[in-house]
């Protein structure tokens, strides 16, 4: 089961609309009587009828359309926050010791905002942020977007040839990151593809490699051919430019793009994000939702650390937790976990990778998350499948990006004119509309002609006892073209055997689903925003075997 709208419901949850319908809300005192539209808490065991079902008995369910959309640009959303709650905090950031109400915030943006545009950037070029989770990056975040200027989230792990692809593939003229991170020498990495910055003016950067980029800024330390950030912020700090910046906004429509990425009250709500912020979960999900409905937004660390994510729930009062199912484990696996204060947690986000029933039962019973919060096609006909058989998952709806930047063949086959997203997850709806990922097309496994949902046999080999995660991949078989292996991590202090592991199978599961390989691991290969790299697993179960 991949969990992954709570933004749409957590935005629900702080508009407070009365009347709405859905499921009752198990929360904190004061919030009982919330009700959200189409809700379906998985704690819960009881489904309200006025929830929207499958139409026609086929596996196709559309959401309730009795909220309008907000018709706003971000900056238009932050100023309305900062009308409504500006003494609130609206970002703190624990490793830098950064804490700003939202209308300090906003004085914040305003002034990037103007900055950027006083060194020449203008609406609609790209800006590249480029490195760990910071003020920083939340700050030009939200100024670009004031003054129309498209960020683009850059991993922070990338080395040199990657950030050449792409900063050229979206012409970025601009990029913001500190001097280094962890063993990341970010100026070192730019100038092998870029040698001309050592000799550049700042802001006026000729490069041969890439034509696009003029300005390079820094966050943190002044070198050859860069701007600073803090004087970037401070030349916007003046009444001619400022004007500038509100005659730009004139302009802006909220249909404008303002982000591309390289492939998710009565209380004051408080979201902590361990999640990387050039990933959409961490900057759309993340820091959008929270600036939109005047949550705070709390950074624990500049990348994941469950230790400190779990120091933040508990000192900041923390009640949402977004990450991914890997982040969530080790968040949960803490040798010190009881130790924490979690009372305040309501729910959070899971995504990035299907994440098992077991997984979701210890996230609601451990950490209260009790408010975890569509077509099917058949890939092969394109027509929509019956109730209860997988397909191909397509969602429509305003939260689905616009396309592939510079690239409309790509974008037509995976958003269409009809703008159905296919998503590569294969899903099964059944009749009250619960929606269920069994796998990715691409990790589905065909042993002798056998179609084989990995995510189906995670969340069987969750529910072993000893077992804490595992990965199912497909590994290469010159008979039946490929046979099951299953990547199992123990609970910590526990034994067990291959042997038994597949004695534990017999007569639960269908024999052709028995794993031939079982192999007990450590760790798994993991991207830099927690998912598990299933092609590298592949690769090493291979090696591993011999095959």
């Amino acid at each position: 089961m991949a969990v992954y709208v709570w933004m749409l419901r957590l935005g629900r949850l702080c508009a407070r609309s009365p009347g709405v319908l859905g499921a009752r809300a198990v929360l904190s005192r004061g919030w009982q009587e919330a009700r959200w539209q189409g809700v379906r808490p998985l704690s819960s065991r009881e489904v309200d009828g006025t929830a929207p079902l499958p139409v026609g008995g086929c596996s196709y369910i559309q959401g309730h359309t009795g909220l309008h959309l907000i018709n706003k640009t971000v900056g238009q959303c932050l100023d309305a926050t900062v009308q409504k709650i500006p003494d609130r905090e609206a970002l703190v950031v624990l490793h830098e010791n950064v804490r700003l109400t939202f209308a300090q915030l906003k004085e914040e943006v305003d002034k990037a905002a103007s900055g950027l545009l006083s060194i020449g950037l203008c609406k609609g070029d790209r800006l590249g942020m480029w490195g760990p989770n910071s003020y920083a990056w939340v700050l030009m975040q939200l100024a670009s977007a004031q003054a129309g200027i498209i960020l683009v989230s850059v991993n922070p792990a990338y080395q040199a040839r990657e950030l050449e692809y792409a900063l050229k593939k979206v012409g970025c003229k601009a990029l913001v990151f500190p001097k280094q991170f962890k063993t990341q020498q970010y100026y070192n990495i730019l100038k092998q593809i870029c040698p001309e910055l050592e000799k550049a003016q700042p802001g006026a950067l000729k490069s041969q490699r890439l034509p696009d980029l003029t300005t390079v800024i820094l966050v943190d330390a002044s070198l050859p051919g860069t701007l600073l950030l803090d004087d970037v912020i401070a030349a916007g700090n003046t009444e001619q430019h400022l004007a500038h910046l509100q005659h730009t906004q004139k302009f802006l429509s909220c249909h404008d793009p303002i982000n591309i990425q390289f492939t998710s009250m009565p209380k004051e709500l408080r979201m902590v994000l361990p999640t990387p912020l050039y990933h959409c979960l961490g900057s759309v999900g993340g820091t959008m939702v929270s600036m939109t409905h005047g949550i705070t937004l709390i950074l624990p660390s500049p990348s994941f650390d469950g230790k400190k994510a779990l120091e933040a729930i508990s000192r900041e009062r923390g009640s949402f937790l977004y990450g991914t199912p890997t982040m969530f484990v080790d968040i949960l696996n803490q040798p010190d976990f009881s130790s924490y204060d979690i009372s305040a947690m309501l729910g959070g986000v899971i995504a990035g990778s299907p994440a098992p029933p077991e997984l979701i039962r210890a996230i609601i019973n451990k950490l209260n998350m009790k408010e975890l919060v569509a077509q099917i096609v058949n890939t092969e006909t394109g027509t929509l499948t019956k109730l209860n058989t997988p397909g191909e998952l397509w969602i429509r709806g305003y939260c689905v990006m616009l396309g592939y930047w510079g690239d409309p063949q790509k974008t037509v086959e995976a958003v269409g004119q009809d703008k159905w997203y296919r998503t590569g997850d294969i899903a099964t709806m059944d009749e009250k509309g619960f929606c269920k990922i069994v796998g990715r097309s691409k990790d589905m496994i065909i042993r002798g002609g056998e179609n084989i949902y990995p995510a189906e046999l995670e969340d069987f080999f969750h529910t072993h006892p000893k077992v804490q995660e595992v990965q199912v991949v497909g590994v290469k078989d010159k008979r039946l073209g490929e046979e099951i292996c299953a990547c199992i991590r123990l609970k910590k202090g526990e034994k067990t055997t291959a042997e038994e592991i597949k004695a534990f199978c017999k007569g639960k599961i269908a024999h052709f689903k028995i794993p031939r390989y079982i192999v007990f691991v450590t760790e798994y290969p993991l991207t830099v925003s927690g998912k598990i790299q299933k092609f590298k697993l592949r690769e090493q179960m291979e090696q591993h075997l011999n095959l």
